[in-house]
């Protein structure tokens, strides 16, 4: 996943991701490791008010367990296979990026412990990533039926089987950003309507007791500059307030499958000639702008951010540098103890391995920043496992493994 953005200052600017260096991050301790089926399911209802992750382990969801188990058996160096092996327990979030990827939906929630939560994301909009190539989703441009009926209606029936477990969902990856920064762009015109509706009707249809949700809300570099606050705050909350402002919208989510660091100071990019027209120089200072710009706008304003490859910064030449950034590791695990009262936890919400584009020139799917000089290469398409660069992350990994 990807998505461009562009600051509407005295100067344009273009980007997506940014990048987050681990030790200035914010504490390391990480979230209670979880051993799948080490724990009966819970046997009365969860009903989540609050911080949905405070005292509760992270899930390891079997299919990026299976990914990780698969690398590092392939691996050679024994310190380092052993040091891939801990990826495996790392609480990280399940996609479900198309329908057919329901299939491993249920598998992966009925052995979710009881004082653990399970993690998903939401992302299959028609017309997805309307601002870039790597990840266009499988359903065209205003197939919302289809959208309601073959994707959100099958998920809600499965996460009603299960009101005992505790759920945190991200919601539509780069939907709702591009709305506000690439409206100039034919694809993200086309896809507007449905987007909005999209959301709306994932708000309001995934509204249980045990489910706590956050829609995506890019970055610093994206929704952060000084122009984008309040129109990126506005455009959350309207599909907010056009769901009918449901109770279990917690809030919003950063830096998903991102690189920008959590509280470092000065920022990475805090020295570049439009730096004047962004104090959102990293996910903190972003957190600390968005959340009350989000709570003016009638929204609830909770954070979770994405620290899973964010351990290493000075990497990319520019803010909006977001495929495969090259030299990355592992940032700080999953946790509830982030340090300020805006962020519930510091999440995984990208599984790192998973490439976010092709470096293939010839390949439909192509997207420029994949073929970067910050970019890694060789990359398979968006989401394929990509075995050197996982052993690359977990090199780079802080704290290390």
């Amino acid at each position: 996943m990807k998505g461009l953005f562009s600051a509407v200052v005295a100067s344009a600017i273009t980007g997506v991701f940014a990048a987050p260096s681990p030790i200035e991050q914010g504490p390391v301790t990480a979230a209670p490791v979880v051993e799948r089926a080490a724990a009966a399911t819970c046997s009365t209802a969860v009903t989540l008010n609050g911080n949905p992750f405070s005292g509760r382990s992270f899930y390891a969801n079997k299919e990026f367990s299976k990914e990780v188990e698969t690398a590092a058996a392939a691996m050679t160096d024994t310190s380092l296979q052993a040091a891939a092996s801990k990826v495996a327990s790392v609480g990280t979030f399940l996609w479900m990026d198309t329908r057919a990827r329901i299939s491993v939906l249920e598998d992966n929630l009925k052995d979710v412990p009881c004082g653990t939560i399970g993690m998903y994301v939401i992302y299959d909009l028609p017309g997805r990533d309307c601002a870039a190539k790597a990840s266009n989703g499988e359903l065209a441009v205003g197939d919302i039926a289809t959208y309601k009926s073959e994707y959100i209606d099958p998920i809600v029936a499965i996460f009603k089987k299960y009101p005992n477990t505790a759920i945190a969902l991200v919601i539509e990856p780069d939907s709702l950003p591009n709305l506000v920064t690439n409206s100039d762009k034919q694809a993200c015109k086309d896809s507007a309507s449905g987007y909005r509706e999209g959301v709306a009707y994932a708000f309001k249809s995934l509204n249980l007791p045990n489910i706590a949700m956050y829609v995506d809300a890019g970055h610093g570099g994206w929704l952060g500059w000084n122009d984008n606050l309040k129109p990126g705050a506005k455009e959350l909350a309207d599909v907010y307030k056009k769901a009918g402002s449901p109770k279990q919208v917690r809030g919003y989510a950063t830096n998903v499958a991102g690189w920008n660091a959590w509280d470092l100071s000065p920022g990475e990019f805090s020295k570049a000639t439009d730096a004047q027209w962004n104090k959102a120089q990293n996910e903190k200072q972003y957190v600390a702008l968005f959340s009350p710009a989000l709570k003016s706008a009638g929204m609830p304003s909770q954070a979770i951010v994405d620290t899973g490859r964010n351990a290493v910064t000075g990497l990319r030449k520019e803010w909006g540098d977001w495929c495969n950034v090259n030299g990355a590791g592992f940032g700080v695990r999953p946790s509830s103890t982030t340090g300020d009262t805006n962020t519930d936890a510091f999440v995984w919400v990208k599984p790192g391995g998973e490439s976010d584009g092709t470096s293939d020139t010839g390949a439909t799917r192509y997207d420029s920043y994949c073929g970067k000089d910050d970019a890694f290469k060789p990359a398979p398409e968006a989401g394929t496992w990509n075995q050197a660069y996982f052993e690359m992350l977990v090199k780079n990994a802080k704290p290390a493994f």
